[in-house]
């Protein structure tokens, strides 16, 4: 008994002893595990090409500010955005400028593939990053302030405009005044120049601030703006604007590894060598506010919204119109209240619609429906106040829906001058002058057929079954009818 139990009790340790030598094991390795995959340091990439509108704008920032809320221990050590862009709105540009500037993880933009490019607001998002690279055969530049246009003559009023910002001391008008005026400076000619003059001044600052922050090329920071100015990645890295040429992330990732940047005053050296890219793809709700904010897309959700709900009010059914209309139009207000409308336009594009329908309802022989084609084409093309060149309404979309809205006015307004030369297919004009057939012969009142319908009749003179009587009148629903032979202006007795 005692010996069975010795056995027990060996075999007991032996287990225990075993379990606690593979516990010891595993504890020793685990720690390498978690240090390799530590040492991976993943870098967010994130990618976008097309306007910066609203959704790039929030997925960038959401991403660059989610990376700042990580614990130390867990940030990334870099975040690289790759992108391609035409410029975009300037409210989205100033949201992704300010989580850029306010990250306390470095990020490098890099503008991709070969043949991108990063104009308009790309070239501020470019000065902004704290590292800026450029694949080959990339351009950069031409930040002028889209809806102002450029300056008239971009000789004179380039350096004039850059030395209202260095000196202050005169204005874009100041080559009008007379060489004796004692007045040193001359208001803008109106309002509108005024307010020109602001937006212009104020992008020139915008981007100048950027380039003394970053350490980059003021001169052609000021150039960009004010005569659209534009660089190849190679002179851009000759004149300062960027850091780095890189065919890719890839390249450049592996080129940032060591590099040293200044950040809040102090030096901080990059360790990538063990570092990966780590693609971080929009959300879902990103994709459908970039589709619906496209304004185009908004453009023809409004139409299928107003048409829809119109459909359904002339034409009650099983609501099919109805339910698709309001929910287009309320998508497409949505979309609105992210873009920069006008309101004016879209009061256009509502008048001309409703002179539309006007003219298919009191017809005016093709005034209503002009006016409102007019008002209609007017309307799209002022509906969308574009800070980018890619953030409006296509041109060839807004004449395929103008051709369609005077397609079917110019069909209401023939179909109308067709009614009015037609003879007249009902009413008195149809019946009087009519022949009618008796059904049975009465002296005063009896009944007659005319066109298929039995129709009560009144008759001076007495008439026969079957005789054809001709109708000279009608009292509400009896008609008034007499005998062929003593029809008016017959040379029968």
């Amino acid at each position: 008994m005692q010996s069975s139990n010795r056995r027990a009790l060996s075999l007991i340790t032996l287990i225990l002893l075993t379990l606690l030598s593979l516990g010891q094991a595993l504890s020793e390795t685990e720690p390498a595990d978690t240090a390799t995959q530590v040492s991976r340091q993943p870098v967010p990439l994130l990618q976008f090409n097309g306007a910066i509108g609203p959704a790039i704008g929030e997925y960038l920032s959401e991403e660059i500010v989610n990376a700042n809320l990580l614990p130390s221990a867990e940030r990334p050590p870099l975040i690289m955005i790759a992108f391609d862009t035409p410029g975009g709105l300037v409210s989205s540009l100033r949201s992704i400028n300010q989580a850029i500037l306010a990250s306390n993880v470095p990020i490098a933009c890099l503008v991709a593939p070969s043949g991108a490019r990063a104009m308009s607001a790309g070239t501020y998002m470019l000065y902004a990053c704290h590292i800026a690279a450029m694949a080959p055969a990339t351009t950069l530049g031409a930040a002028t302030p889209v809806q102002l246009g450029m300056p008239t003559s971009p000789q004179d009023s380039g350096p004039k405009e850059r030395d209202s910002q260095e000196k202050a001391t005169q204005t874009p008008d100041a080559k009008e005044n007379d060489p004796g005026d004692s007045k040193p400076e001359s208001k803008p000619k109106d309002s509108k120049d005024a307010m020109a003059q602001k937006v212009l001044n104020d992008a020139i600052a915008y981007i100048r601030s950027l380039a003394k922050l970053r350490g980059r090329n003021i001169e052609f920071a000021e150039r960009a703006v004010i005569d659209a100015a534009t660089l190849t990645s190679d002179e851009a890295l000759e004149q300062n604007v960027i850091d780095f040429i890189a065919a890719d992330p890839d390249e450049l990732l592996v080129k940032l590894d060591g590099y040293r940047l200044e950040m809040d005053g102090e030096t901080k050296q990059l360790s990538l060598a063990k570092a990966n890219l780590v693609e971080h793809h929009q959300s879902w709700r990103n994709r459908v506010i970039a589709t619906i904010t496209d304004p185009n897309i908004a453009y023809i959700l409004m139409l299928i919204g107003i048409y829809g709900l119109l459909l359904e009010f002339y034409s009650p059914g099983i609501g099919v119109a109805g339910v698709i209309g309001g929910i287009s139009l309320l998508v497409a207000l949505y979309a609105f209240q992210l873009l920069p409308v006008n309101y004016a336009g879209l009061g256009l594009i509502l008048l001309g619609i409703a002179l539309i329908i006007a003219e298919a309802m009191v017809p005016s022989f093709g005034i209503l429906g002009l006016g409102g084609i007019v008002a209609f084409a007017l309307g799209s093309l002022f509906l969308i106040d574009a800070e980018g060149g890619d953030l409006s309404i296509s041109l060839p979309l807004i004449a395929a829906v103008t051709v369609t809205a005077s397609g079917f006015s110019l069909w209401v307004l023939s179909s109308l001058w067709k009614a009015r030369k037609a003879a007249n297919v009902s009413g008195d004009d149809l019946l009087i002058g009519a022949s009618a057939q008796v059904v049975k012969g009465f002296d005063k009142y009896g009944l007659v057929t005319l066109g298929g319908e039995c129709w009560q009749a009144r008759s001076d003179t007495q008439t026969r079954t079957g005789e054809t009587v001709l109708v000279v009148g009608r009292d509400k629903l009896t008609l008034l009818v007499t005998r062929e032979a003593t029809r008016p202006g017959s040379d029968n007795p």
